[in-house]
């Protein structure tokens, strides 16, 4: 029988094609699992929620892969490209957030139930990331929103915060090489929920992700220096008709945010 003999860097381009996971800097495997395992789409696919009971189940997994991100060093993790950067960030703050939820489950309704009266559950220092022991609003304010590196408002449809007023967890980890379409993906998702993201007669009713993080997305992403700017180029996913969509440019359409749903996203509830 003739063996056909391939060059080496053939054999690893076929590699990479097959499995993604291979042309990243960091192995994130073991997330991608228990998220396809223990997260579900629900709502046609606008939410999702996580079987916490299943995960708890599997916590040993879920620790194991927290130590993995722990022992990136912030020099190993400077030098890797920045969309793996924020791939790796947005996956560790998500990770660790159902880490959280696991350290009072199941008596919880909320993730602000993890808090106090003086400290928030985001302030809490438990993360051990890049060397430090971190908050979540560390990882989110200061690594990713605060270093000036990435300057991408669609994070705040990736980074999950365990409540049914959030954008959904995806079932999947976020990488590198589909980062652009996961996060274009996870934006229009969210927009096109009606629960949280709707035209009311002649106003448009919003999330309050979009009152809290309003210069994010007045920063000049795609050219768009103003919220109802940004927008406008998801006037799709809003189902915003031709006319709707010129008043909402000139800004003529009034927007409004929405109360925010903290109860926990749990597939038990």
């Amino acid at each position: 029988m003739l063996i056909r003999q391939y060059p080496i860097f053939t054999v690893l381009l076929i590699l990479l094609l097959l499995n993604p996971m291979l042309a990243s800097a960091f192995d994130h495997s073991q997330f991608d699992r228990l998220l396809v395992e223990h997260v579900a789409w629900t709502d046609e696919g606008h939410a999702s929620v996580v079987d916490y009971a299943s995960l708890q189940e599997d916590h040993r997994a879920l620790v194991d892969y927290l130590d993995v991100l722990a022992d990136v060093s912030r020099q190993e993790f400077d030098d890797w490209p920045e969309k793996e950067q924020l791939a790796f960030l947005i996956n560790a703050y998500n990770a660790w957030t159902l880490e959280l939820i696991l350290t009072e489950y199941p008596d919880l309704e909320s993730i602000r139930d993890l808090g106090s009266l003086f400290r928030s559950p985001w302030k809490r220092e438990f993360v051990s990331l890049l060397g430090e022991e971190r908050s979540l609003d560390n990882v989110e304010h200061d690594l990713i929103r605060g270093s000036d590196r990435y300057n991408d408002p669609r994070i705040h449809f990736a980074v999950n915060c365990a409540s049914i007023g959030c954008p959904a967890l995806r079932t999947e980890v976020y990488t590198a090489n589909k980062l652009d379409r996961q996060l274009e993906g996870q934006t229009r998702r969210f927009l096109s929920d009606q629960s949280r993201n709707r035209l009311s007669g002649s106003e448009l009713q919003v999330s309050s992700i979009f009152k809290w993080y309003r210069e994010d997305f007045e920063a000049g992403w795609r050219g768009e220096s103003s919220l109802t700017g940004f927008l406008s180029l998801y006037a799709d996913s809003l189902s915003l008709n031709s006319a709707q969509i010129a008043r909402l440019k000139a800004d003529d359409i009034k927007v409004s945010f929405l109360d925010y749903d903290w109860v926990l996203n749990d597939s038990d509830r």
